[in-house]
């Protein structure tokens, strides 16, 4: 059975980045800044609540009599006890064998054209044990872009301002962007495992660096982008994160509404149509928060019984990243144009270009990841160099015919421009230009 390594990354996270922030609190307290106490505190203890609530509903205790559990998660220690949980199951696994077991069916990754399906029996402490991984990674997710996100922003922000990194502050954003980043390499995981249900996937460890090369960079330069503009212009950023968090959040209800389709209620049976109005709020809320720094690689469908589309959309993403990309260099150039004093021994066209090139270092990697890495390459219609090559041939041929377009419309204008020039062919010369004679008429 497969170690559990996810889950103890998961809890690290989640313990060592809420460690940091009550450390950091108490430091911005003792210093009297109050206003940067209550913000840190926030944005730790938010996430932690929420991360409570998911295992909780992933796991449907709710609606269960199970009073130690309900103690643990309020008391914010519902993922070490979930934690201990999933290492005492994976050590009974290991030496017991279970008299019930189901059979699950998955295809194969085609090989030379042929694709197999294997069977695989599966036992009541694996499918434990995958509910616990499943509960794990939504609340990575969930605690990366409700809280990490806002977490290294506020205290990238803070950095900027004082002009100095102190060492927990250092220590905490190293967190928050891991956490960010390994929330974002979860959701490529997850993306890829609903899209391709039907078949065994599994990730090589080069898939995983070039993800989390592909991450890193464009969350890292979004980020910085981000908080370069919050520092000269305060007033309009609260403008860009409305505009980002609406379109994001208004998007999939504007898809449901226009498909027509009724309002679905087999999310969970045990949720009214209240509860279930709720849960699709806060999922679509997520959603917003993970698009407003990175590609999301999940794209939310709630007219799906299974919430999530299981078609890849390359124009959605192509669209996704110019639009970011153009977005980015105008926060850059605006910055640029009404920066401060604080920004006086930095040199700014550099610092612009190094951002740019930053993210496109990540859509870079993305794509030799989709190209090279990605497990399920072999069942895309067609791979991204040809992808590229198709683009090229069709701006090629676009060229070429307007290029042919141009001479025939300037011999037109030519031809039209001074009739004087041009002899007219109705009319009659009055001297024949050639004469016949007896013999053409009438050959021997």
């Amino acid at each position: 059975m497969k170690f559990p390594a996810s889950v103890l990354a998961s809890l690290f996270l989640f313990v060592a980045e809420t460690t940091a922030a009550l450390y950091l609190g108490s430091t911005y307290r003792s210093g009297g800044d109050r206003m940067w106490q209550a913000l840190t505190l926030l944005f730790s203890l938010l996430p932690c609540g929420l991360v409570q609530l998911t295992l909780l509903f992933v796991h449907r205790d709710l609606s269960r009599d199970r009073p130690l559990v309900l103690l643990m998660h309020l008391l914010q220690l519902g993922p070490v006890f979930r934690c201990f949980q999933v290492f005492f199951l994976y050590c009974r696994s290991n030496h017991s064998e279970e008299p019930y077991v189901s059979i699950t069916k998955k295809r194969q990754i085609p090989k030379n054209g042929v694709s197999e399906e294997i069977e695989k029996e599966v036992g009541q402490l694996e499918g434990k044990l995958f509910t616990h991984r499943s509960a794990f990674s939504r609340a990575s997710v969930l605690q990366a872009f409700l809280g990490s996100a806002p977490q290294l922003t506020l205290q990238l922000y803070i950095s900027v301002l004082q002009q100095r990194v102190t060492l927990g502050r250092g220590y905490l954003m190293s967190l928050s962007l891991l956490s960010i980043v390994y929330g974002a390499l979860r959701c490529n995981i997850l993306a890829i495992k609903i899209k391709y249900d039907d078949y065994e996937v599994k990730v090589k460890p080069l898939a995983y660096v070039c993800i989390f090369l592909w991450r890193s960079f464009e969350i890292a330069t979004r980020v910085i982008v981000l908080v370069l503009f919050t520092s000269v212009l305060k007033t309009w950023v609260v403008a860009v994160i409305l505009v980002n968090f609406f379109t994001f959040f208004l998007y999939p209800w504007i898809l449901f509404w226009c498909s027509g389709s009724p309002f679905p209620e087999n999310i969970e049976k045990a949720l009214s149509r209240v509860g279930t109005a709720i849960v699709l709020c806060f999922l679509t809320l997520l959603y917003a928060g993970i698009n407003m720094f990175c590609w999301s690689a999940v794209q939310l469908k709630i007219n799906s019984p299974d919430l999530i589309s299981k078609s890849h959309n390359w124009y959605r993403l192509l669209v996704y990243y110019m639009l970011r990309f153009i977005e980015n260099a105008i926060l850059l150039l605006l910055w640029y144009l009404f920066k401060t004093d604080i920004y006086m021994y930095v040199c700014a066209p550099l610092m612009i270009l190094q951002l740019l090139i930053g993210y496109c270092t990540a859509v870079l990697f993305m794509l030799v990841f989709y190209q090279f890495f990605h497990p399920c390459k072999k069942l895309f219609s067609s791979s991204v160099s040809e992808g590229f090559q198709n683009w090229l041939s069709h701006f090629r041929c676009a060229f070429r015919k307007q290029k042919s377009c141009e001479p025939e419309g300037k011999t037109q204008l030519e031809s039209s421009g001074d009739p004087d020039e041009a002899p007219s062919t109705s009319k009659i010369s009055p001297e024949p230009t050639q004469m016949l004679n007896a013999d053409d008429l009438c050959p021997v």
